[in-house]
């Protein structure tokens, strides 16, 4: 019997990818109207770029691409960047239809709630905040703090012993097959893939080593299944 939900947060509470690439397309917009000598499509194709290389959670991005630009940083275009990056992506920052009454469901029939994710601790207690969901959650644990990402196991267990769960009792809910679906049922937890569709080898795999996995299209699917 399921007695604890651990969740990721991006592009499974709510939907990062949509306005991630909007916001950094207004904040470049800002950086060249100020002055930053590159065409739109040059300047995302170097921010493009720079994510890939430093990551997704590196708070740097725009140091990295004026100091690549101009042999230095330049304080004034990073913070015009910064600002703008922030204040479009807060302003697009929406759950998904139908997290907030699943989490209700799930907190109402008594499960433990718990955040696995990979990414700063500050950034994702930010947004739980913002979204109006840190509340919910009795732990939130991040590899910044753990030392390691998904799917490694130990972030995995060290959630369990935190929440004081078994992981045959246990379920992850996330959107990234590798990370969360193995990660979870590596540590010998059950868990549920939303918002994605597994590929023919990624079906095959779980076939083959019978791994608890269940696929849903959307959140509200989640409390169907425990």
């Amino acid at each position: 019997m399921i007695k604890a939900v651990f969740f990721d947060i991006d592009d499974t509470l709510y939907d990062t990818s949509g306005f991630a690439e909007l916001a950094r397309k207004a904040a470049l917009s800002t950086m060249i109207d100020a002055g930053l000598p590159l065409s739109h499509k040059e300047a995302y194709s170097l921010l493009r770029e720079i994510i890939k290389e430093k990551g997704s959670n590196y708070d740097k991005h725009f140091n990295v691409l004026t100091k690549r630009v101009y042999g230095e940083e330049k304080p004034l275009l990073i913070a015009l960047g910064m600002i703008t990056y922030h204040n479009v992506k807060f302003a697009l920052l929406r759950l998904f239809p139908d997290t907030m009454s699943t989490l209700i469901h799930l907190k109402k029939n008594n499960y433990q709630l718990g955040v696995i994710s990979n990414g700063l601790t500050i950034k994702q207690w930010e947004k739980l905040i913002r979204l109006g969901l840190y509340h919910f959650f009795d732990d939130v644990v991040t590899s910044q703090e753990a030392g390691f990402e998904k799917p490694d196991r130990k972030i995995f267990q060290m959630a369990l012993d935190r929440i004081g769960c078994q992981a045959n009792k246990s379920v992850m809910v996330g959107n990234k097959f590798s990370e969360d679906i193995l990660g979870a049922t590596n540590t010998g937890m059950s868990a549920i893939l939303v918002n994605s569709q597994l590929t023919a080898a990624e079906k095959e795999q779980i076939k083959k080593e019978d791994l608890d996995v269940e696929v849903v299209s959307d959140i509200s699917q989640v409390k169907n299944l425990l």
